[in-house]
């Protein structure tokens, strides 16, 4: 049975990577029929931060990620904190102790410190490993009644994992292939900390053991902790879960990992929500992107489907997603993509939803306006738009008539006739019975012909009175949406500033 989990630690807010490697777990559960777990890995409280949690779990509800077990949701692994599961650790690290797997070391952080500094002035790293271990001040080279004695003086302490000398540790990644690593390459990490709490190494392979974690997929940034990692589920005897460790998100560069440093810089958010705390932050969300159009884009930042096809729903994603398909290689972020893919979606909203929207953004700006001519102007310049918020500066002339006109579009469009013809298209337009957009676009046209007049010529001018500046949707729908009276009292304004 296929079990998954999101671990995120409520150190601030959720980069966009940590919400891509929630959707890849959770596409994966789905699509295997599977269970999606958060569990929220908060054993650091020096780097605990108030609100991040409700963060995580926003930021998740927002994309659409839907949690089965978890904090809110409880599950029959709970709790779903491992702050409250702290209890559970020492017993397994005192396992470990007892196996011969781990063991307890005195050494203060001063004295390491000392030791670091003396391998880097001959130019050396120091590593806490095999070759090293059986001299330091530890229960390898003390004696047993010397350990006894100065754990019952309380002189503080960690338990560290005994990593075998010299052994190659073979291991299998769903998109790496398999990994061969030699344990002389690596150092005795810390398991049990002197606080009582359990590192991240030693609480996350108990947790997902005891969650019945079939698969972990998570951040490249991990991959160098497997060989502990493995080495911890043999010294337990346990079955071990199948690896998957995901491709960076980098730089648009192409040069680093995406940072809220690049956003910041180069105008574009890295974060699903804006974070309110402390160093204050941009977000996906508020930013205008629909949730549908962050979660496709980060979808094919490491996944390729194999098509041409770009635009996902949740359920297409949850249907040709594999792990298969994620590449090794880091996903250069796009912004300008990122944007496309907000206009894809806003084109397929339901016209509605976005009219709704529209209605609260007008209302914003001071003017009031029914659902239907909500409709009618959404679905006259939508295509032109990538947000909702886009939308007034495409309308904003509806209900604000031109104060000034655009200096360039007077000097190109403005001639000397002019005036002469906007006066006579206005008695043109004052004499229709009907102002419909067909019946005045015919009527209007039907005049310039007759009069050999040019297009050109009386329409950039009749747009110019009217909107101020050479944009906007079909010029005969503003007219019908403004009506015959505004038009006519648009026209003689203009005629009075420009003439």
């Amino acid at each position: 049975m296929v079990r998954v989990r999101f671990a995120p630690s409520p150190t601030g807010p959720l980069h966009m990577g940590g919400v891509r490697t929630a959707l890849y777990n959770y596409l994966f559960a789905r699509q295997k029929n599977g269970t999606f777990i958060l569990r929220i890995e908060d054993t650091d409280r020096s780097r605990f931060v108030e609100g991040a949690e409700e963060y995580i779990m926003e930021s998740l509800d927002w994309c659409g990620i839907k949690v089965d077990e978890g904090v809110r949701e409880g599950g029959k692994s709970g709790p779903y904190r491992q702050s409250e599961r702290k209890e559970l650790y020492g017993k397994y690290a005192e396992e470990l102790l007892k196996k011969g797997s781990a063991y307890i070391a005195f050494d203060t952080p001063d004295e390491l410190e000392e030791l670091r500094r003396s391998y880097e002035k001959k130019g050396n790293t120091f590593m806490y490993n095999a070759r090293i271990r059986d001299r330091l001040n530890n229960s390898l080279s003390l004696q047993k009644h010397e350990v006894q004695k100065m754990i019952g003086e309380g002189v503080p302490y960690v338990i560290r994992f005994k990593m075998p000398h010299n052994e190659d540790i073979e291991m299998d990644d769903m998109i790496r292939g398999h990994i061969m690593v030699n344990s002389s390459t690596l150092d005795d990490k810390i398991l049990f900390k002197s606080d009582g709490m359990p590192t991240y190494h030693l609480a996350n392979v108990v947790d997902d053991h005891l969650m019945e974690i079939s698969h972990v997929i998570r951040g490249v940034e991990w991959l160098p902790s497997l060989p502990l990692h493995y080495m911890l589920y043999h010294a337990f005897g346990w079955d071990k879960p199948s690896f998957a460790h995901l491709p960076l998100l980098l730089k648009p560069t192409g040069n680093g990992k995406l940072s809220k440093r690049d956003g910041d810089k180069l105008g574009f958010p890295v974060f699903p929500l804006y974070w309110p705390h402390g160093d204050k932050a941009r977000g996906y969300r508020e930013d205008g992107y629909l949730p549908g159009a962050f979660v496709n884009m980060l979808a094919l930042l490491g996944w390729n489907p194999g098509t041409e096809k770009e635009i996902f729903s949740m359920d297409e994603l949850i249907k040709e997603f594999s792990i298969e398909r994620v590449g090794k290689s880091g996903a250069r972020f796009d912004a300008g993509k990122a944007k496309w893919f907000n206009h894809q979606y806003m084109q397929l909203q339901n016209l509605d939803d976005v009219s709704t929207e529209y209605i609260h953004l007008v209302k914003g700006k001071g003017y009031d306006i029914s659902m239907d001519k909500s409709r009618r102007l959404v679905d006259m310049v939508r295509e032109r738009v990538s947000f909702v918020h886009e939308l007034w500066e495409q309308t904003d002339f509806f209900f604000e008539a031109p104060s000034s006109y655009d200096e360039k579009a007077v000097k190109k469009r403005w001639k000397e006739n002019s005036p002469a013809l906007m006066e006579e298209l206005r008695s043109v337009l004052e004499g229709l019975d009907s102002f419909g957009s067909e019946e005045t676009e015919k009527e209007v046209k039907e005049w310039i012909n007759k009069n050999e007049y040019g297009m050109g010529a009386v329409m950039n001018a009749f747009r110019l009175l009217i909107v101020g500046e050479m944009r906007g949707p079909h010029l005969f729908d503003i007219i019908t949406f403004i009506g015959k009276e505004e038009t006519l009292r648009r026209i003689d304004r203009g005629l009075e500033m420009l003439t």
